[in-house]
């Protein structure tokens, strides 16, 4: 029994605008992540310190978890208008 896609697969010309939207967002993460990288490594003491009963680990950890979900809502939301708006 062959089951076939769940939408009909097409040109889509909205590939070029996701495609460099989804590198500008990975680029803007990467800078996020590699500034906590870095202060682990360059001062890690800092994050010891203490940030709303927390240490400044913890909040950051979260924070990146919580930005990477903001960011996919957001290229899902960009990307959603886009397709409708050039594939149409």
């Amino acid at each position: 029994m062959g089951h076939g896609p769940a939408v009909k697969l097409g040109r889509d010309d909205a590939s070029s605008y996701k495609t460099k939207l989804g590198v500008k967002m990975f680029l803007v993460y990467t800078i996020v992540y590699a500034t906590f990288v870095g202060i682990n490594t360059i001062n890690p003491k800092m994050m010891e310190s203490i940030v709303f009963g927390q240490t400044a680990a913890v909040i950051w950890g979260f924070s990146l978890i919580v930005l990477a979900l903001i960011m996919a809502m957001i290229y899902n939301r960009l990307c959603t208008k886009a397709e409708e708006r050039m594939n149409s």
